[in-house]
């Protein structure tokens, strides 16, 4: 049977009556569901299997129940849309759009999803009311998440297929993030940190480097250095929260402009008056997510976008230049 919708376009409900054939023999039924039905991820599978929305010749069993082949398959689910999210006219800057992906150069102090404190006036809000039918998606099909007050570049999904193939490739670290990131200190050379993170022991808002971590991978190559201060390339292999501002406060080069990890402020030697006060009043992490790579979800082919530098971030770099480079 064919998915259906309800009439507002809103909540979604799935109807399949599959016969699992020979080629399923052996394998766990999230398994075989999972290649049956490409457009849904495996959580959301599994997640039915659990709840007895997809049962197996009328039985209720578990994800990994092994099968045999010619089993009957019954899905009755149902995908909620979107909660405690309503549209709203958000001006929102769009690079690419086709009718699989959205990719969007979110401006710094733009909120991704409503969260504590953050209910409206999101980026999530602006989808809703640029496509009431994302709300058809989880988190209306954001799949991956920039800071506040990070600028840059940021992809959506507009399908459940799309959604789905987007996940796998950030779970497989095959899309490639690039950043500019301005730093103090003066880097030598470039690097590579290897170092878990997880939340802070102590201060629960903020992450850190914890032994009980998880994974997590940054590399980053020195572009230009400033007097007291580098501007980097910083290139993400893994996904973690705050991930770059983490690294490169545990490297002892926290990023300008860096609330939660940036520490008391202290102006470089021989720092003009016009370099002193843009450095200190930079008011967010100096951190623009510049370039973007992936697999079109539908044909596979490789896509990849760029943009340029946020103003804020091009006129600090601006006043670095004219106080001179090292």
């Amino acid at each position: 049977m064919a998915t259906l919708f309800d009439d507002d376009g809103i909540d979604t409900d799935v109807c399949r009556d599959l016969t699992l054939d020979s080629a399923d023999a052996g394998r766990r039924l999230d398994q075989a569901l999972s290649a049956r039905l490409p457009e849904f991820s495996r959580a959301r599978i599994q997640g039915w299997i659990e709840d007895g929305a997809a049962t197996l010749d009328g039985q209720r069993v578990r994800p990994r129940q092994r099968v045999h082949g010619g089993e009957q398959v019954r899905i009755r689910a149902h995908i909620e849309a979107t909660a405690r999210c309503l549209p709203e006219p958000v001006p929102l800057s769009v690079v690419f759009e086709d009718a699989h992906l959205l990719v969007i150069d979110k401006p710094a102090g733009l909120v991704v999803h409503p969260a504590a404190g953050n209910w409206q006036g999101t980026l999530q809000n602006g989808l809703l009311y640029r496509d009431p039918s994302l709300a058809r998606l989880p988190r209306c099909g954001i799949v991956h998440r920039l800071d506040k007050d990070t600028s840059g570049l940021l992809v959506v999904a507009k399908t459940l297929r799309a959604h789905k193939s987007l996940t796998e490739q950030l779970q497989a670290r095959t899309v490639k993030r690039e950043y500019r990131a301005l730093v103090v200190g003066e880097l030598v050379s470039g690097g590579r940190v290897e170092a878990p993170i997880g939340r802070h022991p102590t201060r629960r808002t903020s992450m850190a480097v914890v032994a009980d971590g998880r994974p997590a991978v940054t590399e980053y190559q020195v572009l230009q250095r400033y007097p007291g201060h580098t501007l980097l390339a910083v290139r993400l292999q893994t996904g973690r929260t705050h991930q770059i501002r983490v690294h490169m406060a545990h490297l002892r080069h926290p990023l300008v402009g860096d609330p939660l990890y940036g520490g008391r402020f202290r102006p470089p030697r021989g720092a003009s008056a016009a370099m002193t006060v843009a450095l200190r009043d930079f008011p967010r992490q100096a951190l623009h997510a510049i370039r973007l790579g992936l697999q079109h979800p539908e044909d596979g082919r490789p896509m990849s976008w760029e943009c340029p530098l946020a103003e804020d971030f091009a006129r600090l770099l601006q006043q670095l230049e004219s106080d001179g480079v090292t």
